[in-house]
């Protein structure tokens, strides 16, 4: 690796409440949801996608938005997030008093048509309204522009490092203050992955941002590794793999938090989250959600005798604890 890990450390945002739920077809209750917000905030997560500011009718998943980010502004040093398509949702966000909004730009138009009903001139405009309206009234909301099918798209088919870069300057060039790639249809691969951050962080400088991967085909821990390598160091991640993209045909499964934070930490990267505390989480999502598939090959085999986290502390609990412990 040229990435030297050595005192590093990663920010996992937490998009299982937004990404995940509006996934599945059934709704969590809203208590159910508080309390799982909760639970992953005392696991440590610092950021947390708690939901997404669209219509009910065609996400009712989402219906109780204003409820859930009005709790999650309760808790202390939670960095809160939420995605919006478009203006509208956006001003709604900002009224409600997000600290991140995530605005979904899809790299290739087809997507952007099925996903968002709008061209790329079209998103574009709508961007620039976004940011024209946090700087007039809400200028301490971070705004990013979450890249999607990034790597490849089940619409459109193959897309270009080009295209996602020429999107990415055009995001930039609107105001957003990062630009995350999304790799919504598990498209994505190593050699590609490491490529394309590479010159996203050449074009973009301080406004490149994270990682988005999803696990259809795999990939999605190996591209975690290889977007660690050239200096990425936001990943978000979904708690059980739970969630994809309703508008992209056969994207499925987020990578899993719980093992997103193993590879980390036993790769010696610090990451503030405790395993063993994510396992309580996954206990209140599970029993939320009965029979709804969660995945995650950690919470299924425990941890390994010996593991310490990157800051060299042991877990709490005795590692065949965390086998049975908030499996579904």
């Amino acid at each position: 690796m040229t990435q030297s890990l050595e005192n590093f450390e990663v920010l996992i945002s937490e998009v299982g409440p937004r990404d995940g739920l509006q996934s599945i077809t059934r709704t969590m209750p809203t208590d159910a949801k508080r309390r799982w917000i909760d639970a992953l905030a005392a696991a440590g997560l610092r950021e947390i996608e708690v939901g997404s500011f669209v219509p009910p009718k065609l996400l009712p998943q989402m219906a109780d938005i204003g409820e859930v980010v009005a709790h999650a502004l309760t808790i202390p040093n939670l960095h809160v997030a939420a995605l919006a398509p478009n203006l509208r949702g956006a001003r709604a966000a900002f009224e409600a008093g997000v600290h991140k909004l995530t605005l979904p730009v899809s790299v290739t138009e087809a997507h952007s048509l099925a996903n968002v009903r709008k061209t790329h001139m079209q998103m574009i405009d709508e961007v620039r309204s976004v940011v024209a309206l946090r700087n007039e009234r809400f200028p301490n909301v971070s705004i990013e522009a979450g890249l999607s099918v990034a790597f490849g798209c089940t619409i459109a088919g193959s897309v270009s490092d080009d295209e996602t870069i020429r999107m990415s300057v055009a995001m930039a060039e609107c105001g957003v203050d990062e630009v995350g790639l999304s790799d919504t249809s598990g498209y994505a691969q190593p050699a590609q992955v490491r490529r394309l951050f590479k010159r996203l962080h050449a074009e973009l400088g301080a406004k490149a941002g994270g990682a988005h991967f999803h696990n259809t085909r795999g990939q999605g821990l190996a591209n975690v590794v290889a977007a660690l390598d050239v200096g990425v160091s936001t990943f978000d991640a979904s708690q059980g793999g739970i969630g994809g993209c309703p508008y992209a045909p056969g994207a499925s499964g987020n990578i899993v938090t719980e093992d997103l934070v193993y590879l980390l930490e036993a790769m010696g990267v610090r990451t503030g989250v405790d395993i063993d505390k994510l396992l309580v989480a996954r206990a209140i999502l599970a029993a939320a959600l009965p029979g709804e598939p969660i995945y995650g090959h950690v919470p299924d085999a425990g941890l390994p005798k010996g593991f310490t986290y990157a800051d060299g502390h042991a877990p709490s609990v005795n590692p065949s604890a965390a086998r049975t412990a908030g499996v579904a």
